[in-house]
């Protein structure tokens, strides 16, 4: 197994993963459990291939699956912070309507219910080949990876800078971690909730944009395949830290990379389609005993018979 290729496919694979965690984890800090990042990036993914087709330009497309994803996740603040609907019934109603919205439109509009698959489609920019071959193994790998893997790689130390050396991030984490405390500081809780689910939509459009614009180029119903959800489970593996986020995000990716390895040898095809969220359903475990053994001292305090 070829080392250069194997983090390539790495690469392309926790990007998406990487950039839905960082979502996840931004209204994490505000106290939101956002499940509705995987209707974002569905949505996302057919507002890209759908505008790309019509315009033929690639800018048009990224910026359209962007502006459709913090659409989504500006509604999803609408109902929950104006209409006080509960933030896991309304983004499970975000994603159905992404599911059931794209489906309405590729079967109405395109008489295509399989998918949306242009004849032609602009590309995205990409690292051009060869031109980081004086770095030794990481430079091939990073050879041909789109300008979103980039952006989803510099998201990491951006959301570090804005959550903790920000007097903004720091509204935005004392509006999740004590609302009443943040309240009498005269910080407004529902502006920072609403900023907290722009930034998610905007990281979650940038995952859809990702998975139909890089190596795609095409549309299908559900293609986002439970990677929002994969995300979610690396945000909250990852505590809500930004860089124990991406490593667990780089976990699932590697996960991934590795079943699309395995393809080649006699392995039933189920058991490689499961590693990711097998990966998934583990560290979501390991977080949870991490969290049972940080509070262990203070339960035998508390109840000391």
């Amino acid at each position: 197994m070829n080392l250069t290729s194997l983090l390539a496919a790495v690469l392309e694979q926790s990007t998406p993963i990487l950039l839905a965690a960082l979502a996840a984890m931004i209204t994490l800090r505000a106290n939101i459990l956002n499940v509705a990042v995987e209707g974002m990036m569905l949505a996302a993914a057919f507002a890209a291939v759908a505008v790309g087709d019509w315009s033929g330009s690639a800018w048009p497309a990224f910026l359209s699956a962007l502006v459709v994803a913090v659409v989504l996740s500006q509604l999803l603040a609408l109902l929950t912070l104006r209409f006080f609907a509960d933030f896991i019934v309304a983004g499970l109603g975000i994603n159905l309507l992404a599911a059931g919205g794209t489906l309405f439109i590729l079967e109405r509009y395109y008489n295509s219910p399989g998918g949306l698959r242009p004849i032609a489609f602009p590309d995205i920019w990409h690292i051009p080949a060869g031109s980081l071959s004086w770095l030794p193994v990481l430079g091939p790998a990073f050879e041909g990876q789109s300008v979103i893997v980039v952006i989803a790689l510099v998201a990491v130390p951006l959301t570090y800078v804005f959550l903790y050396k920000t007097p903004l991030g720091a509204s935005l984490r004392a509006a999740g971690e004590d609302e009443h405390a943040a309240r009498s500081a005269g910080i407004r809780i529902a502006a920072m909730k609403a900023l907290s689910l722009a930034i998610s939509g905007l990281l979650a459009g940038l995952a859809g944009a990702q998975l139909a614009m890089d190596k795609l180029h095409f549309f299908l119903p559900d293609m986002t395949s439970g990677r929002g959800f994969i995300g979610l489970a690396a945000t909250l593996f990852g505590g809500g830290q930004p860089w124990m986020t991406a490593a667990a995000s780089f976990l699932f990716g590697f996960f991934g990379a590795l079943g699309d390895r395995l393809q080649v040898f006699a392995i039933p095809s189920q058991f490689v389609l499961m590693l990711p969220y097998l990966a998934a359903i583990i560290g979501l475990t390991f977080a949870r005993w991490r969290i049972l053994v940080r509070n262990r001292p203070a339960r035998i305090r508390d109840n000391p018979q």
